[in-house]
């Protein structure tokens, strides 16, 4: 799993009470009644750790983006 996928997973844990971001192939487990003021604060906890993650990552140069 890789940096990003458990800070959304750990988000969802948290704040939408589903453990697992995985497909399971069930209905009863792949689908969730969210309240919107958890999703709200799942959306707010998401943006603040892109912004985290954005900030102590090293910035591209215009010579990084060149060899992409």
């Amino acid at each position: 799993m890789n940096q990003i996928d458990t800070v959304l997973t750990l988000i969802a844990r948290k704040h939408l009470g589903i453990d697992t971001l995985q497909t399971r192939h069930a209905d009863s487990l792949d689908f969730h009644d969210v309240a919107v003021w958890c999703l709200k604060d799942a959306l707010e906890a998401a943006f603040k750790a892109g912004v985290e993650l954005g900030a102590s990552s090293q910035k591209a140069t215009e010579a990084d983006i060149a060899e992409d």
